[in-house]
């Protein structure tokens, strides 16, 4: 049986890591904002994708609503971090609705309407399940799911890396953002015994760590001329 001291310094653990854990995350969301500098100075979103953006919104809402207290008890930081998250993404949205072309606008618009309709039949599906056991489940699954997928796709950039032995497309603060943030979340789910957290947070420690290895090992390589990132990658 855990004493009552032990349960008091996991939780002071557990909330260090999550405020740790909000504060790194800063570093994540505001990465685009060069891309919108040259998006916003060029009056044109000209090759630049929209669809990671919108990606990025509804993870950001799917584990915002995992940290409620509806789904599950004593995640707010969790429910913080990805509030703060899901107002920049919507920010970049609006400004990439500004200055895209008209079809490209169209899609975004039907992609963002498809969000919010998503989360809302996650939001009133869950509400429905009665054992709120079963609801934290289910939704726990859901979010760590979004997670992990996430967390992966750097791992095109990992192979981009690799094929031209050049970082010029994986900024070093965006990877060490990501490791910080991931490892201060993995602990926040270790000391809170929760899964949903340290599983996918787990796997994006370890991919950060490999994106800081590659950086280190090709930086030498590297353009001096480096290209804004088209996005990055999410908590």
């Amino acid at each position: 049986m855990v004493s009552l001291a032990s349960f008091q310094i996991l939780e002071i653990c557990k909330d260090a890591a999550g405020v740790a854990g909000n504060i790194f995350a800063f570093g994540l969301f505001v990465s685009p904002i060069p891309t919108f500098r040259r998006i916003i100075r060029n009056q044109t979103t000209e090759q630049f994708s929209g669809l990671p953006y919108i990606y990025a919104l509804l993870n950001c809402l799917i584990c915002a609503w995992y940290g409620s207290p509806l789904v599950s008890p004593d995640n707010l930081l969790v429910t913080t971090v990805n509030s703060i998250g899901a107002v920049f993404q919507m920010a970049y949205i609006i400004l990439f609705l500004t200055h895209a072309e008209k079809e490209k606008k169209l899609k975004m618009l039907g992609l963002l309407l498809a969000v919010f309709s998503v989360f809302g039949l996650i939001v009133v599906g869950s509400l429905l399940i009665a054992d709120f056991e079963f609801r934290h489940l289910a939704i726990g699954f859901l979010s760590c799911a979004s997670l992990i997928s996430m967390f992966a796709s750097p791992l095109f950039v990992i192979n981009l890396v690799i094929r031209t032995r050049s970082v010029e497309y994986m900024p070093f603060y965006l990877s060490l953002s990501t490791f910080l943030m991931s490892t201060s979340f993995c602990l926040y789910g270790i000391f809170s015994f929760d899964p949903f957290i340290y599983v996918p947070n787990g796997i994006g420690t370890f991919l950060g760590i490999i994106q800081l290895i590659l950086f280190a090992y090709y930086k030498s390589a590297s353009s001096e001329d480096s290209r804004e990132p088209l996005l990055e990658s999410y908590a």
